[in-house]
């Protein structure tokens, strides 16, 4: 009897305590979730009154920033179009460099080389943002003042550069644990059916770990579109229409460079801009989750 109710003493402690870490994973979760709509209610109070003071035609589509005028103007066409340029030319140029790494890093390199590299990529990571803006300034900028005999370098071709090697790290980090959790097995068959490494790797590897390597190029897009220090350091900081040579100015910019100083409708039209920023990172989400669900929906 004694050895029965200790037993069941024991079985009913391993409930308690399991019971308490589900709770106690519950609660994280919760909060996690209360954040995040924490975050959005408030930007979308913050933001919506200077909508609708502005108008959302002219918030949009307006190609004239000029918050501390005498009479100013709130349009951030500009700064929508430069972030939309700069994350776009960023993925072009960081995707297919990190995809290529990443392949290479998982599958193809000689242990020594692949630690070395994984320490270069961590390290690239841990660089604070700060670090790449001043390198790009004292670097970078007048690289392409020199090269391409434009007035100033800072533009958007400079921060298109620093963004591509700003979201290089967390697309080979991710990618890299995605193919390297592709079963060996899968591999072992394409071969033994005659194919060669190379097609093995990218017709059997790729293609088995390609939700990996999305959700890698979903956090190559969220750090591109919401950096903003490096980018205002190099990007000349200038509210224009976006051009290649020409300075520009971020949604993310614009916020950090005016709201110290901003008030009153100034201050909710940069709330305004945060809201846009923010919706624009939930709708590159989504897309991203309904072409991967849809195509997940079509293997089944």
């Amino acid at each position: 009897m004694n050895k029965r109710s200790k037993n069941a003493n024991n079985i009913n402690k391993k409930k308690l305590v399991e019971t308490a870490i589900h709770g106690v994973f519950l609660i994280l979760g919760l909060t996690t979730v209360s954040c995040v709509l924490l975050i959005t209610v408030y930007l979308v109070i913050s933001g919506i009154p200077a909508i609708k003071e502005i108008g959302l035609v002219n918030f949009l589509f307006g190609k004239t920033w000029a918050s501390t005028a005498e009479n100013p103007s709130f349009g951030i066409l500009p700064f929508i179009l430069t972030s939309i340029y700069g994350t776009a030319g960023a993925i072009l140029i960081g995707v297919p460099v990190g995809f290529m790494t990443s392949v290479y890093l998982a599958k193809m390199a000689p242990t020594k080389v692949k630690n070395i590299m994984n320490s270069a990529v961590s390290l690239l990571a841990g660089i604070p943002s700060v670090v790449y803006g001043l390198v790009g300034m004292l670097v970078l900028v007048p690289g392409i003042r020199r090269i391409f005999n434009v007035p100033d370098g800072a533009s958007l071709l400079a921060a298109i550069i620093i963004l591509s090697i700003m979201i290089l790290p967390s697309i080979i980090k991710v990618s890299v644990n995605a193919l390297e959790a592709v079963p060996k097995e899968y591999e072992d068959a394409s071969l033994a059916l005659g194919a060669t490494a190379e097609e093995t790797y990218f017709r059997v590897s790729v293609p088995s770990a390609k939700s990996g390597i999305a959700a890698a190029i979903v956090l190559g897009v969220g750090r591109a579109i919401g950096e903003s220090m490096a980018v205002m350091m190099v990007s000349g900081n200038v509210a224009n229409m976006p051009g290649l040579f020409e300075s520009v100015r971020f949604l993310t910019t614009a916020v950090a460079s005016e709201m110290s100083y901003s008030a009153g409708l100034q201050r909710q039209a940069l709330f305004s801009i945060a809201l846009v920023l923010f919706l624009f990172i939930m709708l590159i989400n989504a897309t991203f989750n309904f072409f991967l669900k849809r195509e997940k929906e079509g293997l089944v």
